[in-house]
């Protein structure tokens, strides 16, 4: 098929346009090209901002809990129950906070498995993702009989999950109405329910908002559906941004784009890398993450292992966490030049502090 596409158009089109497909699906991912730049959207991923999970709110005008989700091409909303007429608007509030933040934890889960942590042994972050996912079966009970202050003390979960099912069903204890608890319950459920489903592949119903999320694993079944959609179109059709899981549709391509450097490669002469570098003189488009992947490919490493690593990379550093200090010192080596190429020898320093 990518034979076919390169025999159909010549290497001058054909490589710039995959490539700026690639560039696309990454920065769905999201992995911004240049190495050192995350997504906004990522880094807020873990620090209460995640933009990419079930968000629970309160309609003043119908006096309602409304829940709403993103889907690839918009968001999705649906009402939950009406809400007591005389119910505390503070505590109100304090409840779609606890199930945000359920929601938040229970998509960790997914988008950090504990397969993609590598060692399980007790205390290490393999373990705790995999406790953390087992805690699925603890929420509803956290819910429904909630820990309670006694004494001035309260007992904390160290699980983010079960702690905010726990404050769930504090809010729900304040306002004490049996109803408003049975459709709470109901919809936590409904959305864990969602996370299992994501984790099958299956992106329908309420999973589907697992397109906008980054996973550091991708599930087969999305790997096989994203590659098929690109060989019914190389360039990818609109369901492979609205229906497929970013890591799995970034995998896929991986392959595609190989393929299509390669054959481009054997009809210039030149090596992959070298067609790519120069697509971008023929077409602007930034190549440092294009070329690393195909630098990896090129070295042995097959497209789900150069993808998910480049994901995970980017999760650490969201996390905090600086894995690899010395490609980043390498990295910074050039670019006091790399500055001076972009805004020239007599700009303002705080405008090059911000470039």
């Amino acid at each position: 098929m990518v034979e076919f596409a390169v025999a159909r158009l010549t290497p001058v089109v054909i490589v710039p346009q995959v490539f700026d497909q690639l560039q696309y699906l990454f920065c769905r991912v999201p992995i911004r090209w240049r190495s050192v730049r995350i997504a906004p959207s990522l880094l807020s991923a873990d620090s209460g901002g995640m933009p990419s999970m079930t968000r629970y709110s309160i309609d003043r005008e119908r006096h309602e809990l409304i829940a709403t989700w993103g889907a690839g091409e918009g968001d999705l909303a649906t009402r939950i129950t009406a809400l007591p007429a005389d119910a505390d608007t503070s505590t109100l509030l304090g409840l779609t906070r606890a199930l945000t933040h359920l929601s938040e934890a229970a998509w960790r889960t997914y988008t950090h498995p504990a397969s993609a942590a590598g060692s399980l042994a007790p205390n290490t972050e393999g373990w705790r993702r995999e406790q953390e996912r087992k805690s699925f079966d603890e929420v509803a009970e956290a819910i429904t009989q909630p820990n309670l202050p006694q004494g001035g003390m309260l007992d904390v979960s160290y699980s983010p999950l079960v702690e905010s099912a726990h404050r769930t069903g504090r809010a729900l204890h304040a306002l004490d109405n049996s109803n408003l608890t049975a459709a709470v319950l109901a919809e936590a459920i409904t959305e864990l329910a969602a996370v299992e489903s994501a984790e099958l592949g299956d992106l329908t119903d309420r999973a589907r908002q697992a397109v906008l999320l980054s996973r550091e694993s991708a599930s087969p079944v999305q790997i096989a559906a994203a590659d098929h959609l690109l060989e019914q179109n190389p360039f990818g059709p609109a369901a492979l941004f609205s229906e497929i899981d970013p890591t799995a549709a970034a995998v896929a391509e991986a392959h595609w784009l190989a393929a299509a450097a390669q054959v481009t490669a054997e009809a210039s002469g030149q090596s992959p890398t070298t067609v790519l570098l120069e697509a971008d003189n023929i077409e602007a488009l930034p190549h440092e993450t294009p070329a690393l992947v195909l630098g990896l490919l090129e070295a042995g490493t097959s497209p789900y292992d150069a993808i998910t690593g480049l994901v995970r990379h980017a999760l650490h550093i969201a996390n905090g966490l600086l894995p690899d200090l010395a490609g980043l010192r390498e990295q910074l080596e050039g670019l006091d030049d790399e500055l001076a190429d972009h805004v020239g020898p007599d700009a303002d320093p705080e405008d090059t502090a911000c470039a």
